[in-house]
């Protein structure tokens, strides 16, 4: 990949230069980290992580002068400082060749190989007994041939395509009332269907919910109505229902999203009104005489009571 250089670039209308400095910028962001990794690997130094088993992590200086031994968790403190590899104890050391010897000439499996070792009452470096996954760790570790390798790592670029264009086809009233609450990519797929008057109201019913599952997501795409979509034909063929059935799907979700907006209305006062007759009731229970009638003469009205104000009380201590 070239570039053009900043003569001929200047030449270019602003759009084009725009995106040349983009995928100048874009390259950077890859390269970098290998550039790091590179410097780092040429100076034999350890980025970070355990040491592994038969090794041990020296602080050097800008020198590479030995200052200390780094036990685990250790860090170093001065920036011109560096962490480099070591071999360990010899005890370790020959354990790590032995473990070797097992598998390349004893043709032994890894776990043959950990088997002998626990047997043998040897525990690997963070004190635990040996599994084929730690086993296999030490195998195929280049650290253990000298190599330093940092930075490894693989991804799709189809997962950071989708997070680019995450809130593509998203109203903005939907992105800021989402901006804070757990939504996958997968649940905003099933937004980006709806129009945006209905991925508003999916939003708050969301919110109300506090579901933001793809599967709650994906219920309320098949409760909307055709005119409320962008593409209604797709939706009919992908849940494979009939008109009628549709029709009725959507006058049952809509009775049931009004029953809930009228109860998330009304939860306010009517919580209010709980506490304060909770609290009244709460008074009068504790007069020795009020509760002593009660239990003699109304022992049903008793137990409803002390039930109202545990739940009340278990309420609270919820919510604070």
């Amino acid at each position: 990949m070239s570039y053009l250089p900043a003569p001929f670039l200047a030449a270019l209308d602003p759009a084009t230069q725009m995106l040349e400095r983009l995928d100048k910028e874009a390259l950077d962001v890859v390269r970098l980290p290998s550039i790091w990794a590179w410097r780092s690997t040429a100076l034999q130094c350890r980025e970070g992580g355990a040491a592994g088993f038969g090794l041990r992590r020296y602080l050097v200086d800008e020198h590479r002068q030995p200052k200390a031994v780094l036990s685990r968790g250790e860090q170093k403190s001065l920036q011109t400082d560096r962490v480099i590899l070591k071999p360990g104890p010899p005890e370790e050391v020959e354990v790590v060749r032995r473990l070797y010897r097992m598998f390349v000439v004893q043709r032994r499996t890894e776990t043959e190989i950990a088997a002998a070792l626990n047997e043998e009452g040897i525990l690997t470096d963070l004190g635990r007994p040996w599994t084929r996954g730690t086993v296999h760790q030490v195998l195929t570790n280049e650290k253990y041939i000298g190599n330093n390798v940092y930075n490894r790592a693989s991804f799709k670029l189809k997962a950071i395509r989708q997070r680019r264009h995450l809130l593509s086809g998203i109203s903005a009233d939907v992105a800021e009332l989402l901006k804070d609450k757990p939504v996958g990519h997968h649940a905003f797929q099933k937004l980006r269907k709806m129009k945006p008057i209905r991925q508003l109201e999916v939003a708050e019913l969301m919110v109300s919910a506090n579901n933001y599952t793809v599967s709650y997501a994906k219920a309320l795409l098949a409760t909307s109505k055709p005119a409320d979509l962008h593409k209604p034909d797709e939706l009919k063929k992908a849940t494979g229902l009939s008109a009628e059935q549709m029709a009725r799907l959507e006058r049952e979700m809509a009775s049931v999203s009004e029953d809930y907006k009228e109860l998330e209305a009304s939860y306010g006062d009517d919580m209010l009104v709980l506490v304060v007759a909770s609290g009244f009731i709460e008074r009068l229970l504790s007069k020795p005489e009020i509760e002593g009638f009660l239990e003699r003469r109304h022992p049903e009205f008793l137990e409803n009571f002390r039930a109202i104000v545990q739940a009340t009380s278990l309420d609270q201590s919820t919510s604070a």
